[in-house]
């Protein structure tokens, strides 16, 4: 077996915040691959409008610079533990990994799971202690807990033997001494050098796995992975593997490398090289593109299985097809389907009716994700709350469990305390500085999860950050009593008025402004009692020959409370919808008129979810 010296493939790993895409940037910007007088900006991989609002990375990415004659082949990944099929699928292409720690929050639960996974693939690690130039720093401690992780992960003793860098990726600098101030990323590129294996080369005709797909409207679709045998050139014959051994034969039209964040068109790609390559159209990820004379397919990219699941339907409400350009089940069923070609932890499934589907993922944010992206492509549809996936193992009903870690003020380590052991979450573990700043640790099910995200930025008043990582499934922890206010229901069909809204408020506080169309059974209002309320926001003032001081004197209203779409997950129950259009969020019951709501009584909530039976 033989080696490319001149190539070195790396992926970079950590969890949400610590730097990622910074260093990524500055990698870029120091490398010399972009003009002087070009104007790039930050977060330059970050290119999704999504990823842009979000300020997190949701779409794992390639890019590639040169340092001293050596091809740098980058590889960014998602930090948040809902996007971690993307790190799990983009891991293979790679020879070692840039493990970034913050230097305050230290190792995190995302940390662990990147790194596991970055062992168990053999992954040469390199350790980047990032932001150091923060004030409260420890940088000390920091390194000690990276340490004992790798202690407790590692599967051979030469893992163990991994340099650590000191770097301050806003600033593009890294040094090997922390009391030493760096100057720019030399080090950080000597180290990938000297400590990152460059690819092995096996003999044989060309075999590439695809770990990626792209789409261009002129090109088709690209399939973008490591060579691993042999080299493609255009209009080279393949044969794609697929899952079940199927295989279909291709002639390449196209072979793209990665220089910077652009794909140079190239006559020839060899072994080593991550490519994206057309012609190709039936192409998923997993399969295997390799040569006709030897087909000979590689393991197929695995994924952890997702943990919530939820129903997308065609949208039932009186105001469907008003706002959305693709309404039909037809239309949703397709689209829905398409984003498994390269969404892997996702997982679609009819259901008995044809107008509703079964959509199963790693977490709210990444269900969400999902649904936010198809209503900016002009999809309407309706969702019902998330549930989880419950398995039965041995006889015994077992439920996903989470690792929660939350940074927070210690003022409020009673109230989470509270609000989290009615959950069913058990404390595991605290940390406190000294200086008013803890971090709590516990083990929840996943489903204690749904709707605690509000109601945590509440009792925190902004002051806290919270973290999740699915650990596994375990045991039936027991029931969760739910603890939310009943709602305010629209009960007329109309537009919403000053006069019908300041009733309303009298009873508890509006989501809607004046001018808003409703319809029956559409949620306007959360009540500040435990039961549902139903409420005539479209209701005029009458008139009268009656005249007094005040008439003149306007009504003021509240301000209507927004809700962005995670919040409104974790806001409805199990006998309510979310509407999703291009223009609008809205509330709803399942059961839209109170003659329909009072005959199923408090049987709805326990019947298994369906949606559209309240559409009429």
């Amino acid at each position: 077996m033989s080696y490319r010296d001149d190539l070195r493939n790396i992926v970079i790993i950590a969890h949400v915040d610590h730097g990622k895409t910074s260093l990524v940037d500055m990698m870029l910007k120091q490398s010399k691959i972009f003009r002087d007088n070009q104007q790039v900006g930050n977060l330059i991989l970050d290119r999704n409008a999504l990823e842009r609002e979000k300020g997190i990375t949701i779409l794992a990415k390639n890019a590639a610079v040169i340092y001293r004659g050596v091809k740098i082949n980058i590889i960014d990944t998602p930090g948040h533990a809902d996007f971690s099929g993307e790190v799990e699928r983009v891991m293979n292409m790679a020879d070692g990994c840039l493990l970034l720690v913050d230097s305050v929050d230290g190792p995190m639960p995302q940390t662990r799971f990147v790194l596991k996974h970055a062992l168990d693939k053999g992954l040469k690690p390199i350790v980047v202690i990032n932001k150091i130039d923060r004030e409260n720093s420890r940088i000390p401690e920091v390194v000690h807990l990276t340490q004992d992780l790798f202690l407790e992960l590692a599967t051979d003793a030469d893992q163990l033997d991994f340099p650590i860098l000191y770097t301050s990726a806003r600033d593009g600098t890294a040094t090997i001494d922390p009391e030493k101030d760096g100057e720019d990323l030399i080090p950080l590129f000597e180290s990938i050098l000297r400590k990152v294996p460059p690819p092995s080369i096996e003999s044989g005709p060309f075999q590439m796995l695809v770990s990626n797909l792209d789409y261009n409207s002129y090109k088709g679709k690209l399939a973008i992975g490591k060579i691993y045998r042999g080299s493609v050139r255009p209009h080279d014959k393949v044969t794609v593997i697929g899952g079940h051994g199927s295989t279909k034969n291709y002639e390449v039209s196209e072979v793209f490398t990665f220089m910077g964040i652009d794909r140079p068109e190239v006559e020839e790609a060899t072994a080593g090289d991550i490519v994206a390559i057309t012609g190709v159209e039936t192409v998923s990820i997993g399969d295997t593109v390799t040569s006709p004379d030897q087909p000979d397919a590689l393991p197929r990219i695995e994924v952890g299985e997702p943990t919530l699941k939820m129903m997308f339907g065609v949208n039932t409400s009186p105001f469907a097809g008003r706002e959305g350009k693709y309404c039909t089940s037809r239309q949703l069923r397709e689209r829905l389907y398409r984003e498994l070609e390269t969404n892997l932890s996702l997982r679609v499934q009819d259901t008995e009716t044809p107008d509703v589907f079964l959509v199963a993922g790693r977490g709210e944010l990444h269900l969400a994700i999902l649904i936010e992206t198809m209503r900016r492509q002009d999809y309407e549809f309706e969702i019902s709350k998330p549930e989880v996936i419950t398995k039965e193992i041995d006889g015994k009903l077992m439920e996903p469990v989470e690792s929660v870690t939350i940074d927070t003020r210690a003022e409020y380590i009673g109230v989470l305390t509270e609000i989290l052991s009615t959950r069913q979450a058990k404390l595991t573990n605290m940390y406190n500085d000294g200086e008013g700043n803890v971090r709590l640790e516990f083990h929840i099910p996943t489903r204690g999860l749904i709707g605690f995200r509000s109601k945590f930025l509440t009792v925190t008043r902004g002051e806290g950050i919270m973290n999740t990582l699915f650990m596994g499934y375990e045991p039936w922890y027991g029931d969760i009593v739910s603890t939310r206010s009943g709602m305010l229901v629209a009960s007329e069909n109309g537009t919403a008025v000053t006069y019908g809204l300041n009733n309303a408020q009298g009873r508890g506080i509006t989501f809607i402004e004046p001018g808003t169309p409703v319809y029956e059974g559409m949620i306007v209002g959360m009540n500040s009692r435990g039961s549902d309320l139903a409420v005539n926001v479209a209701k005029e003032k009458k008139r009268t020959n009656v005249r007094s001081s005040t008439s003149d004197i306007a009504i003021k209203l509240t301000p209507p409370v927004k809700f962005s779409l995670e919040e409104a997950l974790d806001m409805i129950s199990d006998d309510e919808l979310i509407e999703v259009t291009p223009n609008n969020i809205r509330l709803r019951k399942r059961l839209r008129t109170q003659d329909q709501r009072s005959k199923a009584c408090h049987a709805a909530s326990k019947e298994p979810q369906q949606i559209g039976n309240g559409g009429n």
